[in-house]
């Protein structure tokens, strides 16, 4: 009777200790999300992980410089959009894909990649959709939590913003299927 208990009791922390390895939101580096739902009704987001500074050097350190990172932690940045867009001029087809971006000390790239469902760490270029240029600057204040987040910029348009240390990148983001405003915001019928 004690074996069988002392099983049942090994399969149940087993089975804890499994559930809680499947939290992500217990890990050092918590799942986060970034969307934009357009005046369509059209959405984009983005599923990333949100890693924490910690004192560690964030431009040249865990954001390296010259080399493609993969805009988060743990599995890949993943950006779906139902709709297609335009990101910093360049047009992206509605769609799953995976985001990296590419730093150097005077620029900052945002990488859309059509490989998807990897870990963050695997990265193909041969799978690249487009190398965008992003506007690079600083936050207002250090962050100390890699956050990605849209700022409205308009009814089909958005700034997409990269957020870590003193580090800020942005780029827009448009619904590439939204029709124009009429002239002089005279309404259709």
């Amino acid at each position: 009777m004690r074996r069988q208990a002392a099983a049942l009791l090994t399969l149940f922390l087993t089975v804890l200790t499994l559930a809680a390895q499947q939290d992500k939101s217990k890990r050092p580096s918590p799942p986060g999300t970034a969307d934009f739902t357009f005046a369509d009704g059209k959405k984009v987001a983005i599923d990333y992980s949100r890693p924490f500074a910690k004192g560690r050097k964030i431009d040249g350190g865990l954001v390296p410089n010259n080399e493609p990172w993969r805009t988060g932690a743990n599995e890949a940045t993943s950006l779906k959009t139902d709709t297609d867009l335009v990101i910093g001029g360049t047009s992206v087809p509605a769609g799953s894909y995976t985001i990296y971006s590419l730093r150097t000390p005077d620029s900052w790239k945002l990488i859309i990649n059509k490989q998807t469902g990897q870990w963050g760490t695997v990265y193909n270029q041969d799978q690249d959709l487009a190398r965008i240029d992003m506007k690079v600057s600083s936050p207002p204040s250090p962050v100390e939590q890699f956050t990605m987040s849209f700022e409205k910029t308009g009814a089909d348009s958005a700034n997409l913003v990269l957020d870590w240390g003193t580090l800020r990148g942005t780029v827009d983001v448009k619904n590439k299927g939204a029709k124009p405003a009429p002239p002089g915001g005279v309404t259709a019928r």
